[in-house]
């Protein structure tokens, strides 16, 4: 790469958040966006380099088999631009392989990457139908870039459509997330090809009324919104903590428990006016008596979705 080259390319800061898919009921249909995130600092460089830092340091830092860096490469090359290596120094707080949206967020890394170094004119509903193709679906993916809630599916042709959603009020969440990971591959491969009419019809109402809870700020629904038929109770037996933490509903503040994303994690649901210093401590009580270990991370849904900055 020439000198005149590394000249007109300058830094990219990205900063992607955690999401939470499927929310219960809303299988492949829903996400949310965490407050915790993916940071990384790139910039040109002679050759590729990565310092990483934080959760999953060993798989962010790797350069073989990196999702990041194969997302930008195979994003530059279908595009017909040059590959202009980089160096990257990343920060991570998104347990990986745990359903807290973090090949999601990877992807959409490399892609932004790709299209800010190599001068793509794209424009959000192409970032996230790019990485929606890739994930296969675009609850964690549209979350993720728009921040919020997004309802969002593919269509026929392959395409990204997405809405998203400003939650009414205030939203505090408790992620319980396991020592093991899972994936999605095979927390998919446990559920049946084929549903009953009262299951389906279930789940069509509770996600509806789950996404009137969130639009008319009333938490107060949740606890019939969340109940799901369609994946968690095929899940559950890989993802010990769900229910387990699904007991606790109704107890100190405690709302609702669901899968985060194909799981282990379990996302649970708060309310506004409990104490989260004594929520948490009903929840670590309650696993330790199950004999359950979990890290316990407070959060809440952030309105602000993937943030670039360019020096």
């Amino acid at each position: 790469m020439s000198s005149k080259h590394k000249m007109s390319v300058t830094r990219l800061r990205l900063a992607l958040p955690a999401t939470s898919a499927n929310l219960g009921p809303a299988f492949d249909a829903a996400a949310l966006a965490m407050n915790f995130y993916i940071r990384i600092d790139a910039r040109p460089a002679e050759e590729f380099s990565i310092a990483a830092s934080g959760r999953g340091r060993e798989i962010c830092g790797q350069l073989e088999n990196n999702l990041i860096l194969n997302t930008y490469s195979e994003v530059l090359a279908a595009a017909g631009r040059p590959l202009v290596p980089l160096r990257l120094h990343i920060a991570n707080d998104i347990p990986i392989g745990k359903g807290c949206g973090s090949s999601a967020a990877a992807r959409l890394a490399g892609i932004a990457m790709a299209v800010y170094f190599g001068r793509l004119r794209w424009a959000d509903a192409q970032i996230i139908g790019e990485a929606s193709r890739r994930e296969h679906h675009p609850d964690n993916a549209s979350a993720c870039w728009l921040g919020g809630l997004t309802v969002a599916r593919m269509s026929a042709d392959g395409e990204a459509q997405v809405v998203s959603v400003r939650p009414k009020g205030k939203w505090p969440l408790l992620l319980a997330v396991p020592e093991q990971s899972l994936a999605t591959e095979e927390a998919r491969s446990v559920l049946p090809a084929q549903y009953s009419r009262a299951d389906a019809v279930a789940n069509i109402q509770n996600s509806m009324l789950l996404l009137a809870a969130f639009t008319e700020g009333r938490p107060d629904l949740l606890s019939a919104a969340l109940e799901d038929r369609i994946h968690q109770p095929y899940r559950a037996a890989r993802c010990p903590l769900l229910p387990c933490l699904q007991e606790l509903k109704g107890r100190e503040g405690i709302l609702g428990a669901v899968l985060s994303g194909a799981g282990p994690s379990v996302l649970i649901f708060v309310d506004r006016r409990a104490s989260m210093q004594k929520v948490s401590k009903v929840v670590a009580t309650h696993l330790s008596r199950n004999q359950l270990l979990a890290e316990l991370l407070p959060t809440t849904i952030t309105l602000r979705g993937a943030r670039l900055t360019r020096s």
